[in-house]
Parts: structure tokens; sequence; C-alpha cells
């Protein structure tokens, strides 16, 4: 299949390289419209080590900056309620959210004040799991903490620049293992196809996980994105993505029947909330500098310039660099993308959403989609096969990649 596997990327790449490419009009955030079930994705992009095979917005750890960052997050904030919109969750990414355990206190309950928030879902590394910071975020009503893992064994996490900073791998799983019960979802973030792991890796890194028996496991695939190509192969080598459906698979046969799909590459027991917040809502708002929104059918970027991001909420305006707004095709590809990216897609959905059948703009990934395999039809569901659900990891790790690439792009433009 990997004749396939290599058109899907491609024909993936072309589309969404099409999809962000942002106008030069003056970027605008849409008006609140209809009540809808949104989310508020606020990124602090401050770490204290950058990670080689990283392409998100982040920068070194600068304690007085980063003080500052939070307090415009939290004005930030407050210029989304006065334009009217509410939310239901956080997301708080990163960088390292954590790294100023107390600042990221005061901005939880800054949002739990000013909007509806029924839940919280915090990233961290695993040299915060320590009883301040813990506590903090018990205290913040933290619902997830996901713990960016990557991998246990110590050869890899020395190649990624993460031994000396997180310890050894059985440091981070006793650390884990601690904090099992704390929150009611408890996820550890892995990536699969590293240049030098190898099968014998993975199933070990499997074993301690199933070991663990942690609420959730989140596997993603390394994504690399054009900035960070040297990089990677300079501390960790040449990517082959001939091996990724080798991994997936072993990966997919190891944590089933225990765990079940939430995503094609998010595991969970029971209902445990879930790391992708584009399949649970529809819309929702990136705060931050670097962050990326998606609201009424518009998206949109925040400056990826950490001073001129600050200066901008000081002066009581939204720190936008570009937006653009999706025909109604590009929304329902977008949906077609994010829902099955959660196993399955339900027609009617669409015909309330969009007042029309799916198929009039859809029939060519309907029909490609069942041809290749990848989809199996329960009438009103379009459901992933397992070929379908690697077929989807592809679709989304392009996705990311181009999303990535995006931020390099406003990087430069910023700089």
């Amino acid at each position: 299949m990997s004749l396939v596997n290599n058109a899907i990327a491609a024909a993936a790449r072309r589309e969404f390289q099409r999809s962000l490419r942002f106008t030069g009009e003056k970027p605008t955030i849409p008006e609140v419209g209809a009540k809808k079930e949104r989310l508020l994705y606020l990124h602090v992009p401050f770490c204290e080590r950058l990670c080689p095979y990283c392409s998100f917005n982040r920068v070194l750890f600068q304690e007085d900056l980063c003080r500052r960052y939070f307090r415009s997050l939290r004005a930030e904030m407050a210029l989304y309620g006065e334009r009217g919109y509410d939310f239901q969750g956080v997301y708080v990414g990163g960088g390292t959210p954590t790294v100023i355990a107390e600042e990221l206190a005061l901005t939880l309950a800054e949002a739990r004040r000013l909007f509806s928030i029924r839940e919280i879902s915090v990233e961290t590394n695993p040299n915060h799991l320590v009883p301040a910071v813990l506590t903090a975020l018990r205290d913040g009503g933290v619902d997830r903490l996901s713990v960016g893992v990557q991998s246990f064994d110590d050869g890899l996490l020395r190649d990624m620049g993460r031994l000396e900073k997180y310890g050894r791998g059985t440091e981070i799983a006793a650390r884990l293992s601690s904090v099992r019960g704390l929150f009611p979802t408890l996820n550890a973030d892995m990536i699969f196809n590293f240049p030098s792991q190898t099968a014998e890796i993975l199933r070990r890194d499997l074993d301690t996980l199933t070991a663990l028996d942690l609420d959730q496991i989140t596997y993603y695939p390394l994504m690399v994105s054009d900035s960070t190509r040297l990089a990677v192969k300079r501390s960790l080598g040449e990517v082959d993505y001939a091996r990724e459906e080798g991994f997936y698979r072993i990966i997919s046969e190891r944590l089933q029947p225990a765990y079940r799909f939430s995503s094609a590459w998010c595991f969970s027991r029971g209902e445990a909330m879930i790391d992708e917040y584009i399949v649970d809502y529809e819309e929702y708002a990136g705060l931050g500098s670097g962050s990326i929104g998606f609201l009424n059918g518009s998206c949109y970027a925040n400056t990826f310039h950490i001073e001129g991001y600050i200066a901008a909420v000081e002066r009581g305006d939204l720190p936008l660099m570009a937006s653009r707004l999706f025909s109604t095709r590009d929304l329902m590809r977008y949906d077609f993308l994010m829902k099955l990216f959660a196993t399955r897609l339900d027609l009617t959905h669409f015909r309330r959403k969009y007042h029309r059948s799916p198929w009039l703009y859809l029939w060519p990934e309907f029909v490609a989609f069942t041809l290749a395999g990848c989809l199996k039809w329960r009438t009103p569901m379009a459901l992933l096969t397992p070929r379908g659900r690697y077929a989807w990891v592809i679709l989304m790790r392009e996705f990311f990649i181009a999303v990535n690439n995006f931020r390099d792009f406003c990087r430069a433009m910023a700089h």
C-alpha cells in the first residue's frame, strides 16, 4: 500500500498548502453569531529547553518576559469577552504551559471568571510533575493533564536532548505512576517513527505504558517541518516514512482492546477527555503569540513576535497578523477531515450544519477513500476502517506539518 500512502500524503500536502494561504487584507475575527460550543486555546511559548524536532511557536524561558506574557494572555481573554464570546473548554498548550505554575493558575482562574468553562486540559513535561505544580493545577480545576514523554528509551531521550533535563525513562515512568489518580484524565504524549527508533524500542515503550495503566495514550508520528528538517537529520537521522505504517500497526495491536480509539492516534480508557480539541469542538479561539484560531468559518493567526503581541494587547487590540474566510467547500472538507479523525462521520451533522447534502461537495473524497478501503458505510455514518485509521494519521501528519510550515513563514515575517 506504499503507493497509496504516498499518493495520500502528496495530495494532502498540496491541499493544506493551498488552504493555509492567507489574504493580504486587514486581519479580523468574525462577529460571535449563533451560540455554539467553543474552546479557548491558550498558547504559552516558553520552554526551558528547545527540542530539535518541535516546530511549534516556542522560545527559551525568560522569567520576566514570561510573567508579562501571562498578564497579556489574561488581558487578551478579556478582549474576547468584551466581543461577546463565551467558551466551554480551555486547552493550554506550548511550549511548556507549567513553566510558571502560579501564573498559569491565575490565568485559568480568570478564564473561569470570564467564561462558562466546564473542562480544562493542560500540557506539561515530566520535570514539572512535582507537588507545587501539581497542587496549582488541581487548584486551577485541571481535568486533563497531558505529559510530554515521547519515549522511555534512554538512547532516544539522549538524541532528543531530553535525557539530561527530564531524566531516564525509568524515572519518567515513576513520576507518571505517582500522578495517577490526581486528575480525571492523565495522558502520555508519545512519538513514533524516530529515525533511530526500532520496533523493539517501540515495543518496550508500549510495555511500560500498559504497565502504568494510564487513562490515555496519544501516539503522534514524528512531524518534521521545513525548518526542523536539518536539525532532526543532524541529531536524530533521516526520517523514513516507509516504516511509519508498521510502527502504527504495532501500537494499535498492542493497545487494543484495553484502549479504544478516541481518534486515529489517541487511545483512551472509558470516557477520558481527548487531546484533539479540533475534534470535540467545531470552533476554537487561538490566544497567545503564534496561536491559530477557527471561528465562524474564519481561520486566523496571532502575531508571532512576542513583544509585538504584548504591545498590541496592552493597547487594547487583538494581536492578529492574518485571517482567511473559508468557502463552503473548504469548510466541508475541514469537517470531513476532523470528524473522520475521530473515526466516524455522521452525514446528518452535515445536512443540519450546511442545509445541503455533503455528497454535493465531497463525493470525490467519499468515492476515493471508499475505493482505497479507508471508509465503510453504516448509513448515516461513514466509519474509518483499520486501513482508514492509518490514512488519517497520514492526513493529520501532513495537516500539522503544513500548519508548522505556516508558523515558520510567520516567524520569518515577524523578524
